[in-house]
């Protein structure tokens, strides 16, 4: 009965607002029945599924959103709670299960029932997008932007009608691939191959726990540990993802779609400072952690720095589709390098990589792949995300979570660091609440990341009295701290060094060192590889915390500069 009355008080307000239309807007409607028969159908149906429109820059108010009006509003507001309601019974499927066949819902005499719902709502939907199209095409700004969508849709190399449709923020769906990794595909030799983590070896007495690992991964863990990929996440920060990528348009940005190797699409955002300032033709990748998008992330920092900035949107978050899980996630930002080379025109040793969280995982991987970059800048990044992931699941399920990081999401990073020879500066936060215990310096993840990489880099200096000492420092503040280095004289030592033996990593300096001499060099190669900023997680990174990775120069660099 309540299925009737639903279908039918949906065919009375489409009736109702079809007339309305019609009345409003008579001249256009009749003008539309005049054409061919197919062309009134095509021209119908693409108002019905074409995206949503969200903002047109150049509007005389270009700090509002386009709005709906009339048909078009009422139509977007059921289809938008239709999915809103989808989106939380997905998540909220198990407790939903358990509810109905508790209430004997899973029975045959209970399937009509579920399919006069099913049916019904099925009619909302259609009607709603129905009434959704209707309004459309009485819209000045969105007839302007359908027209503009389809010529780039039929000539993708129309760059003009690709121009103009920069100006537009519509759902990222429909928005034209500009580039495919396909395209630079046997244009250069190819990058180094990261070597891949080993798995964990499994046994007929450990398939239950792969099973159990792999189900747990690919259903909640995944989005445990990138919460921006749940949707009712981003619909909660669309607002502010379309104000930042306004900010970003306003900045001379223009938004991009990159295809992937896996055909995943990739929302980016490229902001080119080239010939407006000196950093300009240096371009900055950033990379955002586990809940972050571009729009409202680390992008700001190297911007108002006047560098030429190159953002992305992990799979799966904003615009950007897939999961991101690792193999995907480096599909991604490979896709995302190759397109600043081959399409933006940035050599690798004009790029900097910029990695804020997890997105370190991103940078690291990159950093490898292409080892002539600039360097890597490492933001409140972990050494492994496994030390971070136990201690927030119960000791009883600790042989899963082990499972299930080292063979599906095995973010090492400290592993990774090592194959990389290049400059890093690392970012601490010194009130770090996310990879720290109870914000304590101490336990920051990204002291262990420091000792590791220097530890494989000057294992020499790096022994165990040292890393003792580098500890205790590390327990406190770099800030609150006096140097007690010679620092030309530590300098001189790793250049004369370097100038006989060679700049790969390891090196051996410090083999004929003092336990003091030891402590000294390992203050200073720790004060040049970090530093503090006193911080929380989440805060933006101040511009003076911004600066190109040291590295041991040449002597003949030295002599000029």
């Amino acid at each position: 009965m309540a299925t009737r009355v639903i279908a039918q008080v949906s065919v009375k307000f489409f009736i109702w607002g079809s007339c309305k239309a019609i009345c409003n807007n008579n001249y256009r409607f009749f003008a539309l029945l005049k054409d061919k028969k197919h062309q009134f159908k095509m021209t119908f149906f693409n108002y019905i599924l074409l995206p949503k429109l969200y903002k047109e820059y150049k509007s005389r108010t270009p700090t509002q959103r386009y709005e709906p009006a009339g048909l078009e509003k009422w139509g977007d507001q059921i289809i938008t709670t239709l999915y809103m309601m989808w989106n939380i019974s997905y998540y909220t499927s198990p407790l939903i299960i358990t509810f109905l066949y508790r209430r004997g819902y899973f029975v045959v005499e209970s399937i009509s029932s579920l399919a006069k719902i099913s049916t019904g709502l099925g009619i909302l939907v259609a009607v709603s997008l129905c009434i959704r199209g209707i309004g459309r095409s009485q819209s000045p700004p969105y007839v302007k932007f359908a027209k503009i969508l389809n010529t780039v849709k039929g000539n993708s190399r129309n760059e003009a009608a690709r121009k103009e449709l920069q100006e537009f923020d519509f759902d990222f769906k429909e928005w034209p691939v500009d580039w495919s990794v396909e395209e630079c595909e046997g244009a250069t030799p190819l990058p180094r191959t990261v070597q891949k983590p080993v798995h964990l070896k499994g046994n007929f007495t450990r398939l239950p726990l792969e099973v159990i690992a792999y189900i747990a991964v690919h259903t909640f863990g995944l989005k445990m540990i990138y919460p921006g990929s749940i949707k009712i996440m981003q619909t909660y920060f669309q607002p502010m993802l379309i104000q930042g990528r306004t900010k970003l348009r306003e900045d001379g940005g223009n938004r991009y779609k990159l295809l992937t190797k896996d055909k995943n699409e990739i929302d980016t955002f490229f902001v080119d400072n080239r010939g407006k300032s000196t950093n300009g033709k240096t371009l900055v990748i950033c990379s955002e952690g586990n809940a972050g998008f571009y729009e409202i992330g680390i992008m700001s920092t190297p911007l108002e720095l006047k560098y030429s900035t190159l953002g992305w949107n992990h799979p799966g978050f904003g615009g950007s589709t897939g999961q991101p899980f690792p193999d995907q996630d480096q599909n991604a930002i490979d896709a995302v390098m190759k397109f600043a080379i081959h399409k933006l025109g940035f050599t690798p040793d004009n790029i900097l990589l910029f990695g804020w969280s997890i997105g370190g995982y991103s940078s690291i991987y990159t950093a490898v792949r292409y080892p002539d970059v600039k360097g890597i800048i490492l933001d409140a990044t972990f050494d492994d995300i496994l030390p971070l992931a136990l201690p927030r699941m119960p000791e009883s399920v600790s042989s899963i979570v082990r499972m299930a990081i080292r063979n599906y999401v095995n973010l090492h990073n400290a592993e990774l660091l090592e194959q990389y020879q290049g400059p890093v500066r690392l970012i601490r936060r010194t009130e770090d609440e996310v990879i720290a215990e109870d914000m304590k310096l101490e336990t920051n993840r990204g002291n262990f990341l420091l000792l590791k990489m220097l530890k494989y880099r000057f294992p020499n200096i790096f022994k165990e009295p040292q890393m003792e000492f580098v500890k205790k420092m590390l327990s406190q503040s770099l800030d609150q701290t006096d140097s007690n280095t010679d620092d030309g004289l530590c300098l001189s030592l790793l250049m004369t060094y370097t100038a006989d033996s060679g700049r790969q990593y390891p090196l051996e300096i410090g083999a004929n060192f003092t336990e003091d001499q030891r402590n000294v060099m390992a203050e200073y190669l720790v004060r040049n590889h970090f530093a503090d900023f006193k911080s929380s997680h989440c805060i933006p990174l101040p511009i003076e915390f911004f600066k190109q990775p040291w590295d041991i120069p040449n002597e003949t660099d030295f002599v000029f500069t």
